[in-house]
């Protein structure tokens, strides 16, 4: 296990991309799959506070020494610090959404969040009647509260990790962690195809300071997967939305359930990769379908069911095709110029905080890089102002499936720069071709 600073160009290590020395970040690298966490200067601080507990001494700030060694504030308690991240992560081995929670469970002290908790049988019949939850026992309601109790600890702990957003009661506070990810989430394991073409690059010394395909007419209004584990199809589709506009000036709605039903397409490489509608899928198979097959109907031709279902592809009825598609690199400037050149990108990500998301930028202390969900980035800009370093945070607009009362009115937006809860390191870009339809 290492810890220490990481100076401007020798740092370039799993995704981050070569901050900036007057950004220098604390690592910790633990285990032999090199798991590591990135705790932004001061945030290190406050986090490790958290960790030790009721420590006799404050942890003093890091000072901006050209030195990087030399520090001023006691090394032994940062020490203690990347112990118990380290028990953490060693204790959730399977790098998974539970090897976050439990990871999240170890920095913030549960008698933290308990007062979070008063009135929470008030706060679920708000929950109930807005969200028009019922169930049908005494004995499913019960449960659905003790859940509900448990979301409410969670969303307190991830405020806690993630101050500049806001962490709360969301459609989905009656669901398990296990529940969430099966119903809501559906990314297979990662692995690009083989044959994947890398997107040239970019210049990225022109490009605007915030950009948004929303503005432009590129995006069409949020979708809701429901419980089906089919963000991957919503990604693909929203890809190739915007390519399609690009290339025609027309925006059209296209199907995800054509790709739920009839997209079966695997990576030969890699066991267990394959697209299975509400099981979960690729975004990269999906491309690679698409071109296998012509195209895709428009929804209004092939409209969502939510579920599973035999493929009933009219090939009569295509709308829009994939010319080609190509893997951005793990670069932010570069993802932003592929955005701003190439319109919205299919990206993934670790959904672990956006259980609890209401609102605001989401930039957590620690977030795995295990992904499991599809997305599809349309922007990027600068607000939420943040309370441990005292400025605006960049961030990235994320286009989520979960429908307009989630979220931002659906959208999600995450910080920029580091590559947090491995948002940079699967990204997309696809072309489109003109197809006509009926």
């Amino acid at each position: 296990m290492v810890m220490g600073r990481v100076k401007g160009e020798e740092a370039s290590m799993n995704g981050i991309i070569n901050p900036s020395y007057a950004d220098a970040k604390f690592l910790l690298f633990m285990g032999q799959r090199r798991t590591y966490f990135v705790l932004q200067k001061n945030d290190a601080v406050d986090t490790c506070q958290n960790l030790i507990g009721q420590a006799a001494v404050k942890f003093p700030p890091i000072p901006s020494s050209p030195n990087p060694f030399p520090f001023d504030f006691p090394m032994a308690r940062y020490t203690l610090c990347a112990l118990l991240l380290f028990a953490a992560v060693a204790a959730a081995a399977g790098a998974n959404s539970d090897a976050d929670d439990i990871l999240i469970r170890q920095v913030v002290p549960e008698g933290e969040v308990e007062d979070h908790l008063l009135n929470a049988e008030h706060h679920f019949s708000t929950f109930k009647a807005k969200f028009g939850k019922t169930y049908a026992t005494k004995e499913e309601h019960d449960h659905r509260f003790g859940v509900f109790k448990s979301n409410m600890r969670r969303a307190r702990l991830h405020a806690q990790l993630d101050p500049s957003a806001v962490h709360g009661v969301t459609k989905f506070s009656d669901l398990t962690p296990a529940e969430f990810h099966r119903q809501f989430l559906g990314l297979k394991p990662l692995r690009l195809p083989a044959h994947a073409q890398k997107a040239p690059i970019l210049p990225t010394n022109n490009l605007p300071k915030d950009f948004d395909w929303r503005d432009k007419g590129a995006v069409t209004n949020v979708k809701d997967q429901g419980s089906c584990g089919s963000c991957w199809s919503f990604s693909t589709t929203g890809a190739l939305e915007g390519a399609h506009f690009l290339a025609t000036g027309e925006l059209v709605s296209l199907s995800e359930q054509q790709l739920v039903d009839c997209d079966h397409v695997c990576d030969p490489e890699e066991y267990g990769a394959c697209d299975s509608g509400c099981n979960g899928g690729l975004m990269n198979n999906a491309f690679e379908y698409i071109i296998g097959s012509g195209g895709v109907q428009r929804e209004k031709d092939y409209p969502y069911t939510g579920r599973d279902g035999t493929c009933k592809f009219d090939k009569s009825k295509i709308a829009a095709s994939v010319s080609n598609y190509s893997v951005v690199s793990l670069d932010e400037e570069q993802i932003a110029a592929n955005l701003v050149k190439n319109g919205p990108l299919a990206v993934a990500i670790n959904a672990v905080y956006m259980q609890t998301y209401v609102g605001g930028v989401s930039c957590p202390y620690i977030c795995g890089k295990h992904l499991d969900h599809g997305v599809l980035l349309v922007g990027y800009g600068e607000g939420a102002y943040a309370p441990i370093r005292f400025k605006e945070k960049p961030y990235w607009i994320i286009k989520n499936s979960w429908g307009e009362n989630w979220g931002e009115n659906g959208y999600y937006k995450i910080c920029r720069g580091r590559n947090v809860c491995g948002v940079d390191s699967m990204v997309s870009t696809v072309g489109a071709i003109h197809a006509s339809s009926q």
